[in-house]
C-alpha cells in the first residue's frame, strides 16, 4: 500500500510451525543415525542364536510384559537416584561456597572432596549399606550423592573464584560490599559452572543408585532386576532395565538443560545453542 505519507509494506508472515521444522531439520541426521543403527542391532541380534544382547523388538516385548514390574522398579530407582542428586548438589554448593570464602576451608575440604572423589563405589556400597541399612533407600541415595558431590563442589569453587579481575574493581569502584560482590557477580559467573556440574551429576546419580542396588535391597529396583535377571537368562528383561534406567538419566539431564536455558538466558553458551 502506497500514499502520500510513503510507503508501507506489510511485514512477511512467519511460516506456521516454522520452528518445529527447523529443530526437526537441525536433528535429522542424528535421528536417521539412531534409527540405521537400531535396524542394524534388530538384524544382527536376531540372527544370532544365544541372545545375550537381544534385539530391540525383545527388549519392548519385555517392557510389554513385564510393565507393572519394571514401571514399580523404575519408580524406587528414580527416587534414590534423584533424592541422591539433590542431597550430593546441596552439600556440594555449601562446601563450594565455602571453599571459595575461606582459603582454610578451601585448604581442609579440597583434598578431602578430591580424596572422596578416588574411591571407587563398588568398595564403598558395602560398607553405606550396613551403615544405613541394606532395605534403606537411603543408603543407595547417599552413594548417588557421592558421586554427585565432586563435581558440583569443583565446578561451584571455579565459578566463584574465577571471576574478571575488571568486574572485581569496578564493585570495588562503586564501594561494594563482599556481599554485594558475592550477589551480583560471583553467583552469576558460578552459575554455568554449576549447570555444567549438573549435566554430568545427573547420570553420575543414577550410576550410584543402580550400582549401588547389585549390593542388596528391595527385589523392586532396576538394578535388582539387571542383576537377576542376567544370572537367569532373561537378558531381554535385563536389558529392559538398563534401558529404562538410562531413559530416565536422558530425562533429567533434559530438566537440566531446560532449567538452564530458563534460568540463565543470558550465558553465552546457551544463546548459541549448546548442550
Amino acid at each position: 500500500m502506497t500514499g502520500a505519507a510513503g510507503s508501507y509494506q506489510t511485514p512477511a508472515r512467519r511460516r506456521p510451525f516454522a520452528g518445529l521444522v527447523d529443530g526437526l531439520r537441525h536433528h535429522l541426521p542424528a535421528i536417521i543415525v539412531f534409527l540405521v543403527v537400531i535396524a542394524a542391532w534388530e538384524l544382527i541380534a536376531g540372527s544370532s542364536g544365544r541372545r545375550i544382547i537381544p534385539p530391540p523388538s525383545s527388549i519392548a516385548g519385555a517392557i510389554v510384559r513385564e510393565s507393572d514390574l519394571l514401571w514399580k522398579s523404575a519408580m524406587a530407582t528414580f527416587t534414590e537416584a534423584i533424592g541422591g542428586l539433590i542431597i550430593g548438589t546441596l552439600v556440594g554448593l555449601a562446601v563450594g561456597f565455602a571453599t571459595a570464602r575461606w582459603a582454610v576451608a578451601r585448604d581442609i575440604l579440597l583434598p578431602v572432596a578430591i580424596g572422596a572423589s578416588t574411591i571407587p563405589l563398588i568398595a564403598v556400597a558395602p560398607i553405606v549399606n550396613n551403615w544405613f541399612g541394606v532395605l534403606n533407600p537411603l543408603s543407595k541415595m547417599m552413594m548417588a550423592a557421592l558421586l554427585v558431590f565432586f563435581p558440583i563442589v569443583i565446578n561451584v569453587t571455579r565459578g566463584l573464584v574465577e571471576v574478571q579481575p575488571a568486574q572485581l574493581e569496578l564493585m570495588r569502584s562503586y564501594a561494594s560490599t563482599p556481599t554485594e560482590v558475592l550477589r551480583k557477580v560471583r553467583v552469576p559467573n558460578m552459575l554455568p559452572f554449576l549447570f555444567t556440574a549438573l549435566k554430568v551429576a545427573t547420570t553420575l546419580a543414577f550410576i550410584g543408585a543402580i550400582v549401588g542396588e547389585y549390593f542388596g535391597g528391595s527385589s523392586t529396583v532396576i538394578g535388582r532386576i539387571v542383576l537377576t535377571s542376567m544370572s537367569s537368562g532373561s537378558f531381554d528383561l535385563a536389558w529392559a532395565g538398563i534401558i529404562i534406567g538410562a531413559m530416565g538419566a536422558i530425562a533429567s539431564y533434559v530438566v537440566v538443560v531446560i532449567a538452564e536455558r530458563i534460568l540463565i538466558p543470558w550465558n553465552t553458551a546457551v544463546r548459541a545453542g549448546g548442550p
